[in-house]
């Protein structure tokens, strides 16, 4: 019997060991190297965190209005997204990034005459995956818009073939092709359920038509309780519903902020697609010139069609330190808005309008020093527009 005893008071002590040692870890990835698998997930606030590599900084890639399925039916539009998947390996074998994030219009749905569009969104986040990056997504205005027959469709050749999803996706769908587009909910679900390294979220059911509203957390390699930076995922809307960010979604934004950084001692990074009214006011005239830097101003800011909140709770916060937005094609500028910064991504995908050179929009986030940067890296390997985003 105490031999029993013993033998069961020894179990009971490893049991309670590897507790600790899981709770410990707080469910972070650990970006140790690219081959990963998820970790325990403890869905609290917030729901999901990452872990930078030891003495590394913390990389992230951002990958805009990369357009897969424009044309879907044309021997063009394939094309294009073979040249997209260029662009992102490309951009991803240079950086070896530590996560992606993929800014919204990562489909044009409204070209996607087919039932389930997640395949082409598998296609688009293909590169990612077989390299074994972790990445999340937020929505666009093109991911879910309705399709728009072509007018010449009704002329004498008629409509064309219908090409169904890819034989190797790994989204099966249904098997009919059919001219209607796939929901928000569906694009999202699809993709959390077949990926094991996306940490993309639905977000808050009272939030919606609203999807993608999450915060990750990136955490130091010593410790998973000691946050690095906080990134936040709004939905700019678009497609099925009104381009702006609601004040429901900015409510939630100023809770979830007040809960997990109270002391505003983190940085914050935030991410949407479509740009604020506040970019209008401090896009450049003519080129790009300080304070602002980048090197593409070509268009004026495609804006969102209202103002509700958001950016006010932005203006408060000096942990704040930079939005993110896609959207503008002809865009790749940040500019200094009061105590934050205010950033375009670089147009990645070959789906989508211009004929600028393609490239993405890298960040930094270091501890010791602290500071946060961006630049920009091309298709061809050209790095430029480097900028301080934490002075």
């Amino acid at each position: 019997m105490a031999v029993s005893l013993s033998v069961l008071f020894s179990f009971t002590l490893l049991f309670f060991h590897l507790l600790l040692a899981v709770q410990s870890d707080q469910g972070c990835h650990k970006t140790h190297n690219h081959h990963l698998r998820r970790s325990l997930q403890l869905r609290n606030s917030p729901e999901k965190c990452l872990r930078a590599r030891p003495g590394e900084p913390f990389k992230i890639a951002l990958f805009a209005d990369l357009h897969f399925g424009e044309d879907a039916w044309t021997d063009w539009g394939p094309r294009q997204d073979v040249n997209s998947i260029r662009v992102m390996s490309a951009v991803l074998d240079a950086e070896s990034p530590d996560f992606v994030i993929y800014l919204g219009d990562v489909i044009t749905a409204n070209n996607i005459p087919v039932a389930n569009a997640s395949s082409y969104w598998d296609q688009a986040i293909s590169p990612t995956r077989t390299r074994g990056i972790p990445w999340a997504s937020v929505f666009g205005n093109h991911d879910d818009a309705p399709f728009e027959w072509p007018l010449e469709w009704f002329s004498a050749p008629g409509i064309p073939q219908v090409r169904c999803p890819a034989a190797n996706s790994s989204f099966s769908g249904e098997e009919e092709c059919s001219f209607r587009g796939t929901h928000r909910l569906q694009l999202m679900k699809d993709e959390i359920e077949q990926n094991a390294l996306s940490y993309s979220s639905n977000g808050p059911k009272d939030l919606w038509p609203s999807i993608s509203n999450y915060v990750l957390q990136v955490s130091s390699p010593q410790d998973a309780q000691s946050p690095l930076v906080y990134l936040y995922f709004l939905d700019s809307g678009g497609g099925s519903y009104p381009e702006v960010i609601s004040n429901a979604q900015a409510e939630w934004f100023r809770r979830q902020s007040e809960k997990i950084n109270p002391d505003l001692s983190i940085p914050e990074l935030i991410f949407w697609h479509i740009p604020s009214k506040a970019y209008s006011g401090v896009a450049p005239w003519f080129g790009v010139r300080k304070p602002c830097v980048g090197s593409i101003n070509k268009e004026k800011v495609a804006s969102q069609e209202a103002e509700f909140g958001i950016m006010g709770l932005l203006e408060k916060r000096p942990s704040v330190k930079a939005v993110f937005v896609g959207h503008n094609h002809g865009l790749d500028w940040c500019c200094p808005h009061k105590k934050l910064w205010l950033c375009f991504a670089r147009h990645t995908g070959y789906g989508g309008y211009g004929s600028w050179a393609r490239g993405a929009r890298i960040i930094e986030v270091s501890k010791q020093p602290s500071s946060i940067k961006s630049w920009i890296r091309m298709e061809n390997g050209d790095v430029h527009s480097e900028v301080l985003l934490s002075s």
